[in-house]
């Protein structure tokens, strides 16, 4: 990072995470990966080190930071271990929707706890047969007196298992489609609420992906996000539309780390009685995934700072630094396991896990393919209006 390009808070940002990631995380990312356990040591940090709350509103606690200061952490984080970064980033996701919608007392009522690192916030949009499609959800809320009855199940719940709160869609007013469909904030003590199958995954071991089910789950009036039936589909495009790049910042910061491993390992690395980094063909990988990196960092860093001067037309751009990423990042990681030979194969170098862990970033929260679509039909719409 230039220096010049950013404020003080956000370098100052970048060290702390930096820091903590290399102390914190790094030594313990192995064994989390290994064991598929959550590593509330890591929470208990960043809980210490003041970065639980950087996308929060100062007047919530939080440090009044934008998308770009979140990006920044989150990459420093996931420069040490993917997983980690997410299970931070995941806390954003969750709580955009009431930062952006949330009424005035949902917002004291529940943010000073996410911001302070005393709560942890998931995000319930997928379910089984609803995952790209996300308007054609099942769950169901219903109006019982002076409260809602929620009833279904939600697939791909990041951090579901460990946070205090979820973010839930569910449909209010059945056969109006997208229209239809409301954002509930639910209590992972309420009765009804129950947390289901944690997935067996490749890669992001550490943070566990649930099943969240749903039975006859009651949830008082007060807990409709932004008080108000029927914008859920809408609270949740604009959460994704900022929320999209933190997953393009994981990649970046999935390149990085393996970037740095790669440069570190082919130039130790001996064959032929010289380092491996020396040979050209070598320096050629390498080049590209120095330069693959930059580029997509930059491009992340341009959509953050978009979005964070309060532009309206952002899903273009915030699916154009996801998608490019994320492929960045699988490009890149995997490169680095072939620089690695045999030994990038085994676990007993953390290449493969820079590698499985990148996989994930062009799958969730939209798909590279829906990215793409995304894409084009704005570059259409745009077309079209510009020959009217």
């Amino acid at each position: 990072m230039i220096k010049e390009l950013y404020t003080a808070q956000q370098m100052e940002l970048r060290d702390r995470a930096r820091d903590l990631a290399e102390t914190v995380m790094r030594p313990v990312a192995a064994l989390h990966d290994v064991e598929q356990t959550y590593p509330w040591e890591v929470q208990k940090a960043i809980k210490a080190a003041g970065l639980s709350g950087v996308w929060i509103p100062k007047e919530y606690g939080g440090l009044g930071g934008g998308v770009l200061d979140l990006c920044i952490v989150v990459e420093e984080f996931s420069r040490a271990c993917g997983g980690m970064g997410v299970g931070y980033a995941v806390n954003a996701l969750g709580s955009f929707p009431i930062i952006i919608s949330g009424t005035a007392e949902q917002k004291q009522r529940w943010l000073p706890a996410i911001a302070a690192g005393d709560a942890l916030i998931a995000f319930g949009l997928s379910e089984k047969e609803s995952g790209s499609d996300a308007g054609s959800m099942t769950t169901r809320a219903e109006k019982d007196g002076d409260g809602w009855v929620l009833n279904g199940e939600k697939k791909w719940n990041t951090g579901g298992a460990v946070a205090s709160l979820n973010t839930i869609f569910a449909v209010t007013q059945p056969g109006r489609g997208a229209r239809g469909i409301s954002a509930f904030l639910v209590e992972k003590d309420t009765p009804g609420y129950r947390v289901g199958k944690h997935e067996d995954k490749l890669g992001i071991r550490c943070v566990p992906v649930v099943e969240i089910h749903l039975q006859n789950c009651r949830v008082p009036e007060a807990n409709l996000l932004g008080g108000a039936e029927g914008h859920g589909f809408k609270h949740a495009m604009i959460t994704l539309d900022r929320a999209r790049p933190g997953v393009a910042a994981q990649a970046v910061g999935l390149a990085q780390g393996a970037l740095d491993l790669a440069l570190q390992y082919t130039h130790e690395r001996k064959q032929f009685g010289q380092s491996v980094s020396s040979f050209q063909g070598i320096q050629w990988m390498l080049a590209d995934m120095a330069s693959q990196t930059e580029a997509a960092r930059a491009l992340v860093h341009y959509a953050a700072r978009v979005i964070d001067a309060g532009a309206k037309q952002i899903t273009k751009l915030s699916a154009m630094c996801k998608l490019v990423a994320t492929d960045v990042a699988m490009k890149v990681t995997t490169d680095a396991v072939q620089l690695f030979g045999g030994y990038g194969y085994c676990k007993d170098f953390p290449a493969e896990k820079y590698m499985r862990d990148a996989k994930i970033t062009q799958i969730y929260e939209g798909t590279n393919q829906i990215q793409r679509l995304v894409i084009a039909r704005s570059l259409l719409r745009e077309a079209a209006g510009a020959t009217d």
